[in-house]
């Protein structure tokens, strides 16, 4: 059964620090199978579209996204009807066009900010059974994928921000 996990927040030195890739060899440990289980259900216990393994204390290459991030996606090389865990993902390519948006964070709790990201980007990963794949990302997607990439690579989305202001308690913005 999977459990709720203890989320890391701001200031914690772990979340500026970037993460090790994870070896093909640990796929199959009974451990890391169940922290991803774990991961997918504290991202929804906790209302996030996404959730980065820093987030929860582990500074490894893994990265959990909610379906509904890239629900209406086409032509992906997953199914888009569940939830998706990605290992070692990284971002090949970013397309020029961006767009400014509103984001949150679980590790930020109280505060949203306006932070200008790619709309499109391609990226390659490593699935839990250690299928490479290689896909396009767009538009909020690619915006769920741009975040929790950078918290594997030591980056809040509060470094990128234009503008970054405190919620009040009626706010129900979803978390990346």
């Amino acid at each position: 059964m999977p459990q709720q996990l203890p989320l890391v927040i701001v200031p914690a030195t772990n979340l500026r620090q970037p993460s090790r890739l994870i070896q093909t060899d640990e796929f199959a440990d009974s451990n890391f199978i169940k922290l991803v289980a774990d991961m997918m259900h504290t991202m929804h216990t906790d209302d996030g579209i996404g959730l980065a393994a820093p987030q929860i204390g582990h500074n490894i290459r893994l990265i959990t996204i909610g379906a509904d991030a890239f629900s209406g996606s086409a032509a992906l090389p997953f199914s888009t009807d569940a939830d998706l865990a990605l290992i070692n993902p990284e971002i090949e390519t970013y397309s020029w066009k961006t767009a400014v948006d509103e984001e949150g964070c679980l590790s930020v709790p109280g505060y949203a900010g306006s932070v200008e990201r790619h709309v499109t980007i391609s990226v390659k990963a490593l699935t839990r059974d250690g299928a490479a794949i290689t896909f396009t990302a767009h538009d909020y997607f690619a915006r769920v994928l741009q975040h929790e990439i950078d918290h594997l690579n030591g980056v809040l989305y509060i470094d990128r921000a234009k503008e970054v202001w405190k919620l009040d308690r009626v706010s129900s913005s979803r978390h990346l």
